[in-house]
């Protein structure tokens, strides 16, 4: 397994974001399934992942399966949400320096992805002091 991705699960397992610094490249790009611009950037890239932590990683979320090619990873997951069973991919990355350049997110079914866009947005106004939809608009 490549140290990116034993660096996420790491993370991920913690719950703690706080290693984002040192794990994203500064160019690192995030896309999510609920804006339809790529994040670019580490700062924003963090802001994004340390949202998703907290929506996403709420004492039921696992990862379910994982294929790793390097330097690409495809990890499955599995989590709910208000009884709402979402299911997904997060498809990374990595450069020969082992930071994440590019964290794609994709979520199915629909009713998941409704649930996550409105959780995230509010997280992420929370996070930022402004509704981030304002800039990039769902």
């Amino acid at each position: 397994m490549s140290r990116a991705i034993e660096k996420w699960h790491h993370l991920m397992d913690t719950k703690n974001m706080g290693g984002l610094d040192t794990l994203l490249a500064e160019d690192a790009i995030f896309l999510s399934p609920i804006v339809h611009t790529p994040q670019m950037g580490r700062a924003m890239v963090k802001l994004y992942l340390e949202a998703a932590g907290v929506v996403f990683n709420n004492g039921k979320f696992r990862y379910t399966k994982e294929i790793i090619d390097a330097p690409h990873a495809v990890l499955e997951f599995e989590t709910e949400m208000d009884g709402i069973k979402v299911n997904g991919i997060d498809m990374i990355t990595w450069n020969d320096k082992d930071e994440i350049i590019e964290f794609k997110v994709m979520v199915r079914p629909l009713k998941a992805i409704n649930m996550v866009h409105a959780k995230m947005m509010e997280m992420l106004a929370a996070m930022s002091g402004k509704d981030p939809a304002a800039k990039s608009s769902a």
